[in-house]
């Protein structure tokens, strides 16, 4: 009797350990990419890997970033704060002399995992494989994943690239990079090299003919072929995600891992990446693992800065006192009447543009509305894609609905969208005298996020020119012309 309660109390014990062990934690971030996978209503390419994480976990129908470029966006997802607070709001910013600090309470995720004991990495999630997911060996020196944070870091908050160096038995808290929409680049040429390897790797690819693009986008040939070649990074994307989740299995270890899949905004398009229409906002979010219920779809408004809240409960970790991140899988979790978003400088382009969403309507309000919505850019004027829409309207060959939406001289300083049914918001409701009641009532609360979230705003001149002494001088005329004309606008009031 004796030997059988030690053996029953022996049993016990293991299983109590092991249900209060904490999970792996390991995101997916995945660059340049909208919610164009099949589980979220892509016809035209299948994504199984994707979709087998929505079977197996849940789905977000409606999650939202708060920036959509990638360093404001990453930095808010490792902190868990709006980057309008913590100041790191203008796109590749603090690169400079002059520096950018987190205010002080505020850590990033990978320095709170590693005080829990986890082992902390950042890469390609596959050993041998470079750390954006892209075709070749792995990078000399078993370098990080992208991080791209516009604050200043400490590079020891990350263990290693991979998980496989931890100690036995250690939890790890994994970033898997990956290029997304990046892979098919920035020209014609570069597309159609994406759709010969996708020819060769998938025995097929996606046909540009039966590509269906916003109404603001001509059917032109150079449009068509990059949208059909971001259709295949879709697929490139989904594949991996497959082999990191086939090592998962083959290590035992799938099922004691939350796994997190997103993307670190919309589409690089004309409007959709630095924009906040859902071209540029709206991602996938799916999540699996312990605890999560499997096969459910939540159409609640959530915001990619949860990833934090959400990993942190996860492994039974307290959520720091500042943090804006909610745990949405709480069992107290009052779900968001409202999510936020902002776009800033990008690059050399001075912007300032705020938004807040219900869960009916889009309110964006335009602090420059004297510039064009497609201000001068180096790095989108030199997409193809770009390119060709800006020959397009200048030959007087678009659509008047086309060039009134993208080539506008000026925007109107509010714009008000019923998102819901106007899915490309192409339909501006803030004059119309039957949504003035909804109008004010977004237009107060856009105003009451900001003073409550101490939204920094503008840059000043110093901190703009601090970063701007990396672009001078390299060879771009077109960068210094359109610094130029930045300085100029602002001393004209523009």
């Amino acid at each position: 009797m004796k030997p059988l309660l030690t053996c029953f109390f022996l049993l016990l014990f293991t299983s109590t350990v092991c249900r209060a062990a904490p999970p792996n934690i390991l995101w997916f971030i995945v660059d340049d990419m909208s919610a164009n996978f099949s589980c979220y209503g892509e016809k035209l390419i299948q994504t199984p890997h994707v979709d087998r994480l929505a079977r197996e976990g849940t789905r977000f129908s409606r999650a939202f970033v708060t920036a959509p470029v990638c360093s404001p966006c990453r930095s808010a997802l490792i902190t868990g704060m709006y980057q309008t607070t913590i100041g790191a709001h203008h796109h590749r910013s603090g690169r400079g002399t002059e520096k950018i600090h987190l205010p002080t309470g505020v850590l990033p995720v990978p320095v709170l995992f590693q005080q829990a004991g986890y082992f902390t990495c950042i890469g390609s999630g596959l050993p041998g494989a470079r750390r954006a997911g892209k075709q070749g060996k792995a990078d000399a020196g078993g370098g990080l994943g992208k991080t791209d944070y516009n604050f200043e870091w400490d590079a020891k908050m990350y263990d290693a690239n991979d998980w496989a160096g931890r100690k036995p038995g250690q939890p790890f808290f994994m970033q898997v990079q990956l290029a997304g929409g990046k892979l098919r680049g920035g020209t014609d040429d570069s597309a159609k090299q994406l759709l010969a390897r996708a020819e060769k790797e998938f025995g097929g690819a996606t046909d540009p003919e039966k590509v269906t693009l916003p109404p603001y986008y001509p059917r032109d040939e150079v449009l068509l072929h990059d949208w059909a070649a971001y259709l295949d990074a879709v697929r490139f994307t989904d594949k991996h995600v497959g082999e990191v989740l086939a090592r998962l299995e083959q290590e035992g270890i799938l099922d004691q891992t939350l796994v997190i899949f997103m993307t670190d905004h919309g589409i690089s398009h004309a409007r959709g990446k630095q924009f906040l229409y859902d071209e540029g906002t709206h991602v996938p979010l799916v999540v699996r693992g312990p605890g999560i219920a499997k096969g459910k779809v939540r159409d609640d408004l959530v915001e990619h800065i949860d990833l934090a809240a959400i990993s942190l409960a996860a492994a039974g970790q307290p959520l720091p006192p500042a943090m804006q991140a909610r745990d949405v899988f709480a069992k107290t979790y009052q779900p968001r009447d409202a999510v936020f978003a902002a776009r800033d400088r990008c690059d050399e382009t001075v912007e300032r543009i705020r938004s807040v969403r219900t869960d009916r309507f889009l309110y964006i309000r335009n602090f420059h509305p004297q510039r064009p919505h497609l201000q001068p850019n180096a790095y989108k004027d030199g997409k193809d894609i770009v390119d060709m829409l800006r020959f397009l309207d200048a030959a007087g060959m678009l659509d008047p609905k086309m060039e009134k939406i993208l080539f506008s001289p000026t925007r109107p300083p509010e714009e008000l969208y019923e998102w819901t049914t106007d899915r490309w918001q192409v339909k501006n409701l803030a004059a119309d005298p039957a949504h003035k009641a909804t109008l004010e009532t977004l237009r107060a609360r856009l105003d009451r996020w900001m003073v409550e979230t101490k939204d920094r705003g503008p840059e000043s001149e110093k901190m703009y020119d601090s970063d701007m002494a990396a672009y001078l001088g390299k060879g771009n005329p077109d960068v210094e012309k359109n610094i130029a004309l930045m300085k100029k606008w602002a001393a004209d009031g523009k």
